[in-house]
């Protein structure tokens, strides 16, 4: 279980109002001499505490906020952080970055267990530039715009209001009429802040290109690049998974689209017919309310592994979940990671169908890592990056898949729920691709227009998109589908770290097939680790390879398609 971080430097009774709250404990920081190897260890580990105090009360602040976009007092203790304090933490952090790298001190550190650590900061301190500091202040509270807005976002059909993701399920609906209806009322509620979104996006872009020409980058993509700390793949890295993902995995979304097509007696496939199930079949109800899918995923992880039952559970005792889709609340899921509490919270939408099922185990597959991660020394070991972070999430959502049953009593509502997910598997790929892709057109040219934009996404559509897939009529739909991610606006060119990590989570399946207890020791033992070493040397952990070429991606696949031949 949970164990919360001891304070032994930072005072128990802390209130943060200001900066000037815990400016003392940056002093002490900056002036401390580190004169030994152990004077070193414990600066940095008071350092950490500090730093996980403060992340723990940014997190709360944020989670507080996308729980009710309506409140404005929540948003206004955000912005306070963001704007007030947040900047003063970035300019004292440099200075303690900078004590950190002499000469001096790295005599004194062990550089082999601190490698990352090394690394990270060093990258900090090639980027930081001071008159950044106000436009990521800026930027940041442009980025929660995108939920505000999203969050208001609201159809009515047969004189009930919904949220677009309620309103969602009837698009799984088995009368097509319906189907249709609600499509239509979807995209077009979306269409109505189309200019919003694309001025916030434009807006976004202007300061993130500013961003990059200050700390002397050509454009924000290759700063995005050095920031996000990719150290173990490169431009041409991404570029050869872009290639791989239209040569292999389009195909085999065709094919699966063909099939559907011809079970469903269309004689044209449209968007509306995607979620339905293809022998028409009502849509699967794994639970009827919230407490009930907190309950069955329980059992799911108890029975994979005890402990990870209990971490859950322990996280619904304590009121670390937030699951139910309602009005006014942000779009989306996420598991956030509090590094005093030592206890994650999950953030999602659930709305009674089985893609909530998926979001769950995926969250909480985030949520067992940080629980896994949590006797890490540093914060910055248990700050992993989403390479690693996905792995974990993406893996959970395939090695429960024999615990389903919890879910589906039904043997053949069972294994219709599995052909489902790995049928996704086939659409995520060409998905991360695709918005990946498009991310690299927007800073590589950041003057574009909003025109060009779409236009591109349209010319990516036709790249990673299905040709059976009919969008006759209503091109204008599918031209604005970008929208929907809120990575573009909130977390830019956090997305191929998804299409990695289901290559590293199908990967690790297809070992747990073979040998449960080997492969899931090898999956437990690479969380643990956190970010203690570089992503390849955790996948090798894992048992599998860091890898995006075309044959390792073909092989995977073939694993896939023989595992749904398997669930006919």
């Amino acid at each position: 279980m949970a164990t919360k971080l001891k304070r032994n430097f930072v005072d128990i009774d802390l209130i943060l109002d200001s900066f000037e709250d815990i400016k003392p404990y940056f002093d002490n920081l900056l002036e401390r001499p580190l004169d030994s190897p152990k004077s070193v260890w414990q600066w940095m580990l008071d350092w950490s505490e500090l730093e996980s105090i403060l992340n723990e009360e940014m997190g709360w602040r944020y989670i507080r906020m996308n729980c009710d976009t309506s409140d404005d007092h929540l948003a206004s203790r955000f912005e306070k952080f963001v704007t007030e304090i947040e900047p003063q933490i970035s300019l004292v952090n440099h200075r303690l970055n900078q004590k950190f790298n002499t000469p001096e001190t790295q005599l004194l550190v062990d550089k082999s267990k601190l490698f990352t650590v090394i690394r990270e900061i060093r990258k900090d301190l090639e980027l930081f530039r001071e008159a950044n500091v106000p436009l990521e202040a800026e930027l940041q509270l442009k980025e929660q715009e995108y939920g505000q807005i999203v969050s208001k976002m609201m159809v009515w059909y047969h004189d009930q209001e919904f949220t677009l993701p309620k309103a969602a399920n009837f698009l799984k609906e088995t009368d097509r009429n319906i189907r249709e209806t609600v499509y239509h009322l979807i995209q077009n509620r979306r269409l109505q802040d189309a200019g919003t979104l694309q001025n916030l996006l434009t807006e976004q872009i202007k300061i993130r290109q500013q961003i990059a020409l200050n700390a002397g980058f050509s454009n924000y993509r290759d700063y995005k690049f050095k920031e996000l700390g990719r150290f173990d793949y490169d431009l041409t890295d991404c570029r050869k998974f872009h290639d791989s993902v239209a040569k292999v995995v389009v195909p085999l979304m065709e094919e699966l689209h063909k099939k559907r097509k011809e079970k469903l007696k269309l004689e044209t496939l449209r968007p509306y017919d995607l979620e339905v199930d293809a022998d028409l079949l009502s849509p699967l109800k794994p639970y009827d309310k919230v407490e009930d899918l907190i309950r069955k995923t329980v059992f799911c992880f108890r029975d994979l592994a005890p402990e990870f039952g209990m971490f859950l559970n322990e996280m619904n005792k304590m009121g670390y979940l937030d699951l139910e889709s309602r009005k006014n609340k942000a779009p989306g899921g996420f598991n956030y990671p509090l590094h005093e509490s030592n206890i994650p919270f999950i953030f999602m939408n659930a709305t009674g169908s089985f893609d909530d099922v998926v979001t769950m185990l995926h969250e909480g597959g985030h949520a067992i890592h940080a629980y896994l991660s949590a006797p890490l020394e540093l914060m910055q070991f248990k700050e992993v990056p989403s390479e690693i972070a996905e792995l974990a999430s993406m893996t959970m959502e395939l090695i429960t898949m024999d615990e389903w049953h919890h879910f589906f009593d039904d043997k053949e509502e069972l294994k219709r729920a599995k052909r489902k997910h790995l049928q996704s598997l086939l659409n995520t790929l060409p998905s991360v691709a695709k918005v990946d892709k498009f991310q690299h057109y927007l800073y590589e040219n950041p003057n574009h227009t909003p025109e060009q934009r779409v236009f591109y996404w349209e010319t990516l559509e036709q790249e990673f998109g299905s040709r059976v897939v009919d969008y006759s009529g209503i091109e204008n739909y599918r031209s604005h589908q970008w929208m929907r991610y809120l990575h573009i606006f909130e977390v830019p060119f956090y997305y191929i770290e998804y299409g990695f990590a289901q290559l590293g989570a199908i990967a690790i399946w297809k070992n747990f097939k073979q040998d449960k207890k080997a492969a899931l020791a090898q999956f437990k033992n690479a969380l643990k680790m956190g970010y203690t070493s570089p992503i390849p040397d955790v996948y090798k952990a894992a048992g599998i390879q860091f890898n995006f070429s075309e044959e390792y991606i073909a092989e995977l696949m073939d694993f896939v398609k023989a595992e749904l031949v398997r669930l006919q």
